[in-house]
This record gives C-alpha cells, structure tokens and sequence, in this order.
C-alpha cells in the first residue's frame, strides 16, 4: 500500500470513527423510571398517573426531548404496592436500565423505600402521587423532591375546616379510620396534634385501622356508629376510598354521623359518580376544576381529554407535573446529570399546571395547595365536583422549619 494510499484508508476509518462517535451522542436518550402500583390497591390512581406521564413523554419528545436533544426512554416498574418489591425493583430500574430519575410511586412507604435506593444511588427522585411526610421529612435526600401536599399539609388544611365546623356544630369528640400503612398513620397523626391546637376541646375517642387493601368494612361501621362521635374522619385512598364509601352509604352511616375532611379526589368523583354521596365535605390535591385560569392547566386538559377520552383526576395532575418539574430542572442545569439538575431544583420556582409554585430549600417540598368543598353536581360535567371550593395554599399548611429541624436532630439520636 502507497503512502498516499494509507493515509487516506486512515482518514477514511478516523472520520468514520467521529461518525460513529457523533451518532452515539445524537442518539442518548434521558432514562426515566417509572414504578406505580399498577396492579394491586393503587391500580385506579397508578393508571391515571402512568397515563399522564406517557402524555408528558410524548409531548417533551415530540419537541426533541430535554434540551432538544435527549429522548426520553421511560422503563415501568409494577411495585404493586408491596414494600417487599420495590426496593428490588428501584435497583433494576438503576443498575440494570440506567435510569437518571424514578417517578413513583402509589404507596408511601414504598416511596420511602424507593427516596434511600435512590439516595444511595445518587439517582433523582419526584414523588407525585404518595404523600407521607417521611418521603421529604426523615432520612432527607436531596435526590428526592415531592409535588404532591403532604400529609402533614393535608391533615392541616383538613384541621383548619373542621375547627370552624367544630364551633359552629358544637362538636365534642371523634374517631378516626384509615388504612393501616405510612400515609394513613402519618396523615391521622398530625390531623389528630393539629386539632389539639386549633380545637383543643375536640375529644379524640377511638382509632380505627383496618387492612389496606381490606374487603369488608361492615364491623367498623357499625362499631363507629354505636359510638355516636360527633364526627368521623377517614383516610382511605383509591379503591380502599370507593369501598369505604359504598359499604358506608349501603348501611346509612353519612346520615347518622357527621364525615367531614376526608379525601374524596377527583378519581373517585369521576370513577364512582353514581355512587359517592353528594353533600359530604372531602378534601383533594390537585383538583383540575380550581385551576381553569391556568393556560397550562386549560392545556393539559384539553389533551389529555383527547388523548384518553376522559378528564384528569388529581393523580394525573401531579404525575403530569413531576414530569414537567424534571423538564424545567434539566433546562436550568444546561444538563442531565442527576447531581446538576437536583441543584438546580433546589429552591426552583417551576410553572405547573395548578400555578407558579416552588420547592422549599429545607425538604425540596412543592409549596402546592390543598383543596376542601362540599360534593355537589354541576351542569357541566358527568360526575359532581366541589362547591364552595376552599383553597389552602402550600406554606399556610406545611410544616415550620424548625420543627423539621428538629424532627431530624432527634432521628439521628
């Protein structure tokens, strides 16, 4: 072979190389995890949360992706609300697929299981449908970011309706029931000091927890009945909620005791039209119908509804948002790297689909509002909303600084 000859086969394979090279870069893509409880309790409110983040995707990637140059490749995990799954699942999701983000998931302890695989791995993490506090109050990671009201926040604004109906009803004492798992202690628990401080003469009788996931509520009623509290307060979620209600309503129990506070969200609205009883006082995290005014929310509904044929509930609302909230994170980083973009989230103010709102420094928790009103129907839908709708916003309701503070300080003792 000529001198000539050579060089010019060794330019050839070089620029070939760079060829290559410069596909491979083109063609990287984001890895986004997924893990929701797909099958199992959390199926209703997992599916309108997937179904939002697919419509995310397809929107990001159909603009080119992050930055315009990174499609999004999403990898969906069925935890299935099992804390003995998720945390192997995570690891798959990180080790085996390369995610750089997991959104997920239903259960809250079993995203408390998914923020320290996370943590550990240094992978982002966006809590957008469960909400104990323990996800962004102990063992804090600042992978983990959540845009779902707390169950601290939640408990708050629940405490804040029902010490004024308190007054008004002259209600003296209560009982509480929810699923026996993370969310429901840690949301009765702080319902129950909250109301210590804003209606101290509320007497709390009983507590009572069945299963999650259980099947017969019958006992629990008829317990809670023949106690005569002035009032009841439940949390149920998903299809724990649309069982409680229906076993409720079937044997009376809204008529004979008060029900005030408790979360009755869009998916049930929607989902159980023709049997949630009209008149009860529910609370809600993102309820599509108090935030016409936003252009992003007015947007989101409009193709969502065409994409799926049906309105969003709130779980779609905050997955479709954790989505966004990652979108907006890698744009103020300039990157995809994971401890680039959870810097730049810190303290972010990011535009949702229920407002401007922002991530607080100390837990990276989302300053979005809670939502209480009265169940009532309206002309124009199928299923009943919220009257007298009350907005509670974010830091009005969340906790102080220096009680995570502490919380924190006495964790590591």
């Amino acid at each position: 072979m000529t001198k000539g000859l050579r060089s010019l086969v060794v330019g050839v394979v070089l620029l070939s190389g760079l060829a290559a090279s410069c596909e491979a870069l083109a063609a990287e893509d984001y890895r986004l995890g997924v893990v929701l409880g797909i099958t199992g309790p959390g199926a209703g409110y997992s599916k309108d949360g997937l179904d939002a983040i697919k419509l995310a995707v397809e929107q990001i990637n159909g603009n080119g992706g992050f930055l315009g140059k990174y499609m999004i490749k999403t990898f969906v995990a069925d935890d299935q609300s099992k804390r003995d799954v998720v945390g192997e699942l995570t690891k798959e999701l990180i080790l085996r697929d390369g995610v750089r983000c997991v959104l997920g998931t239903y259960a809250s302890d079993c995203a408390i299981i998914i923020k320290s695989v996370c943590k550990e791995h240094k992978v982002l993490h966006i809590a957008a449908i469960s909400n104990s506090e323990n996800i962004t109050l102990t063992n804090f990671s600042p992978y983990t970011f959540s845009v779902a009201p707390n169950s601290y926040m939640q408990a708050s604004a629940s405490a804040i309706g029902i010490a004024r109906m308190a007054k008004r009803y002259n209600w003296k004492d209560f009982v509480t029931i929810g699923s026996d798992y993370d969310w429901g202690r840690s949301t009765q628990a702080n319902l129950v000091k909250l109301l210590k401080e804003k209606a101290p003469e509320l007497i709390l009788k009983k507590e009572f927890w069945p299963k999650l996931g259980e099947s017969d509520y019958g006992p629990y009623i008829e317990a809670i009945i023949e106690l005569k509290p002035s009032f009841a307060y439940g949390i149920f979620g998903s299809d724990d909620a649309a069982a409680w209600i229906n076993q409720a309503k079937q044997r009376d129990f809204f008529s004979k005791v008060p029900y005030p506070g408790s979360l009755i969200d869009v998916w049930v609205l929607i989902n159980r039209a023709s049997t949630q009883p009209r008149g009860m006082i529910g609370l809600c995290r993102a309820p599509f119908f108090a935030h016409l005014d936003v252009p992003l929310m007015v947007e989101f509904i409009k193709a969502f509804r065409a994409k799926y044929e049906r309105y969003p509930s709130d779980w779609a609302v905050m997955a479709y948002d954790g989505v966004y909230a990652l979108k907006q994170g890698i744009e103020k980083a300039g990157s995809i790297d994971s401890d680039a973009v959870k810097d730049a989230m810190k303290e972010m103010t990011i535009e949702t689909t229920r407002g401007k709102l922002y991530f607080r420094g100390i837990d990276n928790q989302l300053s979005c509002s809670s939502y209480l009103g009265r169940v009532a129907d309206d002309p124009a839908y199928p299923f009943p909303v919220y009257q007298s709708l009350i907005e509670v916003k974010g830091p009005e309701s969340w906790r102080a600084d220096a009680e995570i503070v502490a919380a924190r300080a006495a964790e590591k003792k």
